[in-house]
C-alpha cells in the first residue's frame, strides 16, 4: 500500500502576502521544510516537457519541479553569511601564518561573494516572481502531517488573501 502526502495548495497575487502567510504557518508550528514554490518556467518546461499557460494549469501535478521556499530574511541571511565567515578566516590568517594581507583578501572576499550570491539568488527569485505572476499569481505547496494542520494551513492561507486554497493528496 503506497502512502499519501496530503499538500495545501494556495495562489498569491503578491510576494508580499505569501510571505506573511509563509510567517504566520511557521510561528504557528508548521516547519519551514513544509513549503515549496514552483520552480522557473525554464526548469517546468524541461521537467514535463511542455510549458503552462496558467498556474491552474500545474497546482496540482505532482512531476511539476518545485523550489524550497526561501523567505526575505533567509535570502539576506544567504547573501550576508559568506562575509562574516571569510572575515573570520582573515582574523585567523592575522594571528597565524598568513599575516595582514591574506587576511584582508579573506574579508574583502567575504564580502565579494555575499554580494554576488545575494545578487544571483535575488534575480533568480525576481524573474520567477515575474513569470509566475504572468500566469495567475505565486504558487506555494504546504505539506500537511494531519487534519488539525490542514485545517490551520487553510484558514491562514485564506486570511492572507490566498486564492484557489484546496488540499491535493499525492502518492509519496
Amino acid at each position: 500500500m503506497s502512502q499519501v502526502i496530503k499538500e495545501a495548495v494556495a495562489v498569491f497575487d503578491t510576494p508580499e502576502t505569501l510571505e506573511a502567510a509563509v510567517f504566520e504557518l511557521e510561528t504557528r508550528g508548521f516547519d519551514r521544510a513544509a513549503f515549496s514554490l514552483l520552480a522557473s518556467e525554464a526548469a517546468v518546461t524541461q521537467k514535463l516537457g511542455v510549458g503552462y499557460d496558467q498556474i491552474s494549469q500545474v497546482e496540482d501535478n505532482p512531476a511539476v519541479p518545485r523550489e524550497t521556499f526561501f523567505s526575505h530574511v533567509s535570502r539576506l541571511e544567504a547573501e550576508l553569511l559568506p562575509a562574516p565567515s571569510l572575515a573570520a578566516i582573515g582574523v585567523l590568517m592575522l594571528f597565524g601564518v598568513g599575516g595582514a594581507l591574506p587576511a584582508m583578501i579573506a574579508a574583502g572576499g567575504g564580502a565579494l561573494i555575499g554580494a554576488g550570491l545575494g545578487r544571483a539568488i535575488h534575480q533568480h527569485n525576481v524573474t520567477r516572481i515575474k513569470e509566475q505572476l504572468a500566469r495567475g499569481g505565486l504558487l506555494l505547496w504546504v505539506n500537511l502531517r494531519d487534519t488539525a494542520e490542514e485545517a490551520k494551513a487553510l484558514a491562514i492561507l485564506k486570511a492572507h488573501s490566498a486564492h484557489d486554497v484546496h488540499v491535493h493528496e499525492m502518492a509519496a
